[in-house]
């Protein structure tokens, strides 16, 4: 198997996989477009997130598991709109982006991109080797300049990533999905927002979601859906998910360290994307989910 030292089928390896599932789903769906996602599921070879793809009840009216639905809802909603904060950072003449924590996404092969765009994706090179592998065998071609960096986001980023030929100088868009919400603990996702400051010049934008605190409801909410996993035979615990403490509110640290910054909740932006009818949780279920927000570096 590609990949071989990388397993998806535990901890957060799952997490990644999954990713990718929300990714093939929602194509089926005409919500986003990514080809690729489907195969590196595939790849991965869990059954479960396999079975999910292909079950109808998915990509048709969201039967089946409603944990399941409702968190590939959520994620593919904000996929969608990182996909549309990019492309109004290239129409706005941004040319360098930063993917934090890319996983199995597939931006710089699925994209368009404006000429003369370097995309550079961090993460762990395990993870990077497997989906390199998955896409040179389906021959896919990057539509920009691709820079993959194998870092651990606790280790030193910022140094691999001027190696890799990053310009500090120029403005930069930032993605970090599904990333400050507990896979990073309390202090690296404070060095991570400080690092992403120090590099950003003017002009610069950044989008993310983001869970301050884990309130006993949040905890329970993501209990639940761990244990949804568990009872299809997945090897997955809550600990390997997600670490525990108080996490700085992340539009908070950036409105006071230069950003202009605009928070969503997830009603908004479902409502702001067109897909309010996709949303099926109550009042109370909007504090239990990831709020979002993008930043402008002024």
């Amino acid at each position: 198997m590609p990949g071989a030292s990388w397993n998806p089928a535990t901890g957060d390896g799952l997490a990644t996989t999954f990713d990718a599932v929300v990714r093939a789903v929602a194509t089926n769906k005409g919500l986003l477009d990514d080809p690729f996602a489907d195969r590196l599921v595939r790849a991965a070879g869990v059954d479960y997130f396999i079975r999910v793809i292909d079950d109808e009840r998915y990509a048709a009216d969201g039967g089946g598991n409603p944990v399941t639905t409702g968190l590939i809802h959520v994620q593919a909603a904000y996929g969608k709109f990182s996909d549309e904060f990019l492309a109004d950072a290239g129409r706005a003449g941004i040319r360098q982006v930063v993917i934090l924590g890319s996983g199995l996404d597939t931006r710089p092969y699925r994209l368009w991109w404006p000429r003369g765009t370097t995309v550079y994706e961090i993460d762990r090179p395990e993870v990077l080797d497997f989906k390199s592998e998955v896409l040179r065998g389906l021959d896919a071609r990057p539509t920009t300049h691709r820079r993959a960096i194998g870092v651990d986001l606790r280790q030193d980023w910022p140094a691999a990533l001027r190696r890799a030929g990053f310009d500090a100088a120029a403005p930069t868009v930032w993605v970090a999905e599904q990333l400050l919400v507990g896979y990073l603990p309390p202090d690296a996702q404070h060095r991570l927002l400080q690092d992403v400051t120090r590099a950003s010049a003017p002009g610069s934008r950044f989008t993310a979601d983001h869970m301050a605190t884990w309130t006993p409801a949040r905890q329970a909410a993501r209990q639940a859906f761990v244990d949804s996993w568990r009872r299809h035979g997945l090897d997955v615990d809550l600990a390997s998910l997600m670490y525990p403490g108080e996490y700085r509110y992340v539009p908070d640290y950036l409105a006071a360290h230069g950003w202009e910054t605009e928070v969503r909740n997830v009603v908004e932006l479902f409502t702001g994307l067109g897909l309010a009818e996709l949303w099926r949780g109550s009042p109370e279920d909007v504090d239990l989910v990831p709020g979002y927000v993008t930043a402008t570096r002024g």
